[in-house]
């Protein structure tokens, strides 16, 4: 796909309308159209090796912040890496509810640091999340989680080498020979972070969900004992009241 700029400062891109990705301030998937690009003689005269550019959501006309390599600085055009780097990454969600205290604020942290693109802190956090789920649950929470983990590889068919790194991550101490917390890129961030929300999720969420169901459950059920047993007693007083009488 060719994406360049031409010296009316223009961009034009072979897919323009193929633009899309969800947008960082109301969440939606969608399409993009340029709004502010950098003049051509600026780039002519700086070759600066990336640019950013500004497009426009539209669905919520929020501006969105992208970044681009420079391919090559030619007379008439110059040209982009079809491939743009978001400055802004949207959000991440999860359902906090059932985590406990410290598990949820370094797991809140850990999803910051991912959202602004900072990788490495978005490692640090995610094992200091998963010291405090170990501490947490106790030796046989931590082999628990270590079953799951194989489970995920399994189900994902994550390749060796990429599951290396998040057992490391996961399971990576200080008494460890190598105990630093390993350098992660965008991919392998990103991998980490749907183990880390499958892991949270079946250790406190389904748990905090199930036994949140059976209460209520458990409540209704009493609940129409005590109707079907009431018509009963209220019987039973009016017999007593006419053998009184």
């Amino acid at each position: 796909m060719s994406v360049y700029i031409d010296t009316s400062d223009r961009l034009h891109q072979e897919q323009a309308t193929s633009l899309a990705l969800t947008c960082p301030h109301c969440l939606v998937h969608s399409h993009l159209t340029p709004q502010a690009v950098p003049r051509f003689s600026d780039l002519s005269a700086t070759r600066p090796k990336q640019v950013g550019l500004v497009f426009r959501c539209d669905a919520c006309n929020s501006p969105i912040f992208l970044r681009s390599n420079v391919r090559n600085f030619g007379p008439a055009r110059i040209e982009l890496s079809p491939q743009f780097t978001e400055i802004e990454r949207p959000k991440e969600k999860f359902s906090f509810t059932y985590l406990t205290e410290e598990v949820e604020t370094m797991f809140r942290e850990a999803l910051l640091c991912y959202s602004h693109g900072a990788f490495n802190g978005f490692a640090t956090l995610c094992r200091r999340t998963m010291q405090a789920v170990f501490a947490d649950g106790g030796e046989a929470g931590r082999l628990r989680i270590f079953d799951e983990l194989n489970e995920v590889r399994d189900m994902a068919q994550v390749d060796a080498a990429s599951f290396a790194l998040i057992k490391r991550v996961i399971f990576g101490t200080d008494a460890d020979p190598a105990p630093g917390v390993p350098m992660l890129d965008d991919d392998q961030a990103g991998l980490l972070l749907e183990v880390m929300k499958d892991l949270l999720y079946q250790t406190y969420v389904r748990k905090g969900r199930l036994q949140q169901a059976m209460v209520v459950r458990r409540f209704f059920s009493d609940e129409a004992g005590r109707n079907a047993r009431s018509p009963d007693t209220h019987s039973n007083s009016l017999e007593s009241s006419r053998i009184e009488g």
